[in-house]
């Protein structure tokens, strides 16, 4: 659908002052961003019209025809197929492809898309083959397990979609060639110990004389050893339990 495309901008792992953000970055095939349909705020029941491909992210992504004539994409979930019915709301059924609030939605139940604030949109467990298991009931809050095994409380009232994420199997697609992967934006890597000192903290030395340092550090110098989140972050009193290491 052309009135659902943008063109995405190219950077080439720039930042807004210029600088190289991400390294190996640069040279891509021109996109089009597929404007999806995270928040699933649309009350009508709408048909599967197609599922498409969408080269901004590894899972498929479908198209919905709403009987008022307008169509949005939304994420392909394992099992919606084209002629199928989706919609959105507290009465939906608990059907591959329905949005409902989270606390309509019975325990064990996998889901994904789901809404950190009510009304935003979904931002968890939106990758291809990921799906969050729905947990109990605590007050205003509901547990839910995401695929990294956290334990994190969401707001009862935040929307989520039934069934886990298609396209499983991302994983094991071969690339086959250097060609692919510079279509895909991603330029060669260098490793940091065969570069010169100015260019990498691991870079100098006389022969292969290793990183030359007692911890390893980032391109930018910094140490890259630890944990690096917040030890005060807004968040952490929403996550019951850390993910697995």
């Amino acid at each position: 659908m052309k009135k659902l495309l943008v063109i995405r901008k190219k950077h080439g792992g720039r930042d807004t002052q210029g600088r190289v953000a991400v390294r190996h970055r640069g040279g891509e095939h021109k996109r089009f961003i597929r404007l999806v349909d995270f928040r699933r705020n649309k009350s009508l029941t709408g048909t599967i019209e197609s599922i498409e491909y969408d080269p901004n992210r590894h899972c498929k992504i479908a198209l919905v025809l709403y009987p008022d004539g307008e169509r949005r994409y939304i994420l392909c979930p394992v099992g919606l197929e084209i002629g199928m019915k989706v919609v959105s709301g507290p009465t939906a059924d608990i059907k591959v492809g329905n949005a409902l609030p989270l606390e309509r939605i019975p325990m064990g139940t996998t889901v994904h898309n789901i809404e950190l604030t009510a009304g935003r949109g979904g931002q968890i467990a939106r990758g291809a083959g990921v799906g969050a298991t729905v947990g109990s009931i605590e007050g205003n809050f509901i547990q839910i397990k995401l695929p990294s095994g956290e334990v994190r409380k969401v707001v009862k009232n935040c929307m989520a979609t039934i069934g886990q994420v298609g396209n499983v199997g991302w994983k094991d697609e071969v690339i086959g060639k250097a060609g692919r992967k510079r279509h895909m934006g991603i330029r060669p890597t260098v490793r940091g110990v065969a570069q010169n000192p100015r260019s990498h903290p691991h870079g100098g030395g006389e022969g292969r004389s290793g990183i030359g340092m007692p911890t390893p550090k980032t391109f930018a110098g910094r140490n890259a050893v630890g944990k690096t989140r917040r030890p005060k972050k807004y968040s952490n009193k929403f996550i019951v339990q850390r993910r697995k290491k």
